[in-house]
């Protein structure tokens, strides 16, 4: 069945909700569509509360590390945590408190390609049942040969460039070899509260009801009302699980509301 995974943004030491794509290295701050008053902890430790696993804390840039361990510390082993890890930090992050480590950008080299090396260091470091692959994607154009059929690839360095890496069943298997779960936010959706990318959804829900080597996977990005969620539980047969940031009504907004993903969880 699917079910809502809580989550935690990090920026600045602050718990945030920001518009996908806002965030970048050069010119204007990101767009901020909630700047929360409660600190990281509060959050976890409500996510304790109310039974709710699997969710995931993202530090985005600099300046969140005190706010994301003072959050693991509240829900110790309750929580993933990602943003700047590697296979030399990943162990201190479990050791603080994180049940997986979620990890993109430092897998890849500057253009995007995937250094296979390092992904195979990461389990050593960790193992396997440890980590989560972030293979938060965006859209780009589809080979000729296959124009009419939507394609995504995978985004790095806070959806900035883009890899290698499409969203596709071969890939998703390949890499299923190396992690306990995926997480994919579809970056060009993010935070805008305008509905989910539903052919993503489609791609995504295919693979994970089909493939035998099926993992656990978040789906992130859009999602605007509890029909969405609908949409992504019939797409995956249950097979996706699905996070909720800028709509739901803990983080300001106002089209999902989180007693009712509570109820849906079972809580």
């Amino acid at each position: 069945m699917t079910k809502f995974r809580p989550c935690i943004d990090l920026h600045n030491g602050r718990v945030k909700q920001i518009v996908g794509g806002s965030l970048r290295d050069v010119g204007d701050g990101p767009v901020e569509n909630f700047v929360a008053q409660q600190p990281s902890q509060w959050y976890a430790a409500k996510y304790r509360r109310d039974g709710l696993g699997g969710g995931h804390i993202i530090k985005l840039g600099p300046g969140n590390d005190a706010a994301a361990r003072s959050a693991l510390s509240a829900y110790p082993g309750g929580m993933q945590i990602g943003g700047g890890i590697t296979a030399e930090n990943a162990a201190e992050w479990i050791d603080a408190g994180a049940s997986h480590v979620i990890v993109t950008s430092w897998l890849f080299d500057k253009v995007g390609k995937l250094i296979e090396s390092r992904l195979s260091g990461l389990v050593r470091a960790v193992g396997r049942q440890r980590i989560v692959l972030d293979l938060s994607c965006r859209r780009v154009d589809s080979p000729a040969d296959q124009a009419s059929e939507p394609a995504w690839r995978v985004a790095m360095n806070r959806w900035q460039t883009q890899t290698e890496i499409e969203i596709v069943p071969a890939q998703l298997d390949r890499l299923a070899a190396f992690c306990d779960e995926f997480l994919i936010h579809a970056a060009d959706v993010e935070g805008l509260c305008q509905g989910i990318d539903a052919s993503l959804v489609d791609r995504l829900g295919d693979w994970a009801s089909q493939s035998p080597a099926a993992i656990p996977m978040t789906y992130a990005g859009g999602v605007t009302t509890m029909a969405d969620i609908d949409q992504i539980a019939t797409a995956s047969g249950g097979a996706v699980d699905v996070t909720v940031g800028s709509a739901l009504d803990l983080f300001g907004g106002r089209g999902i509301r989180y007693d009712d993903l509570l109820r849906r969880n079972g809580k």
